[in-house]
């Protein structure tokens, strides 16, 4: 086995520098109603809960990007719980404040982890709401362990539609090499943002803090196939970007229109992979018409 097999922090110092960085971001999200660490069998996950609008709704469950946290739904707080309760989630095995233990192999382990921390809320149904690989990480759990999924709602998510794109591949490995200058990390950011600068913005330090000081130990995510997509029990609303590097978005558009049951697919044209940032109120009102159609 390697030495070190879950994913971690490169030193206290690297921590630090990361936990001052997700507190300041999370400084412009509102004071959660509960704080929780939901064991699983991988470890801890850090779980924000946020008491929304009176509904007859299934509650709203937040998965972010990668290297993110919570913070990210700084912008999409406000509109979100407009609509209904919200769970806001840290991925394991990602920087945040959850705490993976064992290692995670497998994309049955990534379903494994979410699903125990889903059953730990004792709600009876979720509705998933997934950013970029966070979308990934909805869509694998309804794939693997549908049982208490409502729906899905995937905010350009890659692997999901489409395969990674070959120049965004080799961006993102030289992203990662820690002990490159900060500028290469922020050139990557602002390539996935449409070229919006980074510098000095609390959600992009926090992000730039967690690819330097956190070594993620996992595999990377499968694509999810177009015939598991065709036999999802659940409703699926695939929100694209039509400027995203994530995937080809007339791709993935025309995979998600041709596969998904309920033929919920809507394209952003100006959007980059930032989308959540960009267009906070349209997916509010997207995600309202889409779960008062077919959260059951």
């Amino acid at each position: 086995m390697p030495r070190n097999p879950v994913g971690r922090w490169n030193s206290a110092a690297g921590y630090e520098d990361y936990r001052s960085k997700y507190d300041a971001a999370m400084q412009d999200l509102p004071t959660p109603t509960a704080v929780r660490d939901v064991g699983t069998d991988y470890g801890v996950v850090r779980v924000y809960q946020y008491a929304g609008a009176k509904s007859s709704l299934h509650p709203l469950v937040l998965l972010p990007g990668t290297s993110s946290g919570t913070p990210v739904w700084a912008d999409n707080l406000k509109s979100l719980l407009a609509i209904t309760d919200v769970y806001a989630i840290d991925l394991l095995g990602e920087p945040g404040m959850s705490v993976q233990s064992k290692p995670i192999t497998s994309d049955e382990d990534k379903a494994v982890w979410l699903d125990q921390t889903l059953v730990a809320l004792q709600e009876q149904r979720f509705n998933l709401l997934g950013l970029s690989i966070g979308g990934w990480t909805a869509m694998n759990l309804a794939v693997r362990r549908p049982d208490r999924i409502a729906t899905v709602t995937t905010l350009d998510a890659p692997f999901v539609y489409d395969g990674l794109p070959l120049k965004t591949v080799i961006r993102s490995v030289a992203a990662t090499v820690k002990w490159l200058p900060r500028s290469w990390r922020d050139s990557f950011n602002s390539y996935t943002a449409g070229g919006a600068p980074v510098e000095h913005v609390p959600i992009a330090d926090m992000i730039e803090a967690g690819m330097k000081n956190y070594t993620i130990k996992q595999p990377s995510p499968h694509r999810i196939t177009e015939a598991q997509l065709g036999a999802l029990p659940m409703p699926v609303l695939a929100i694209i970007a039509g400027r995203s590097v994530m995937h080809d978005p007339p791709k993935a558009r025309s995979t998600a229109e041709r596969a998904l049951r309920t033929k919920t697919v809507v394209l952003y044209p100006d959007a980059s992979h930032a989308v959540n940032g960009e267009y906070p109120d349209r997916i509010a009102d997207d995600l309202r018409t889409f779960l008062a159609a077919h959260d059951r």
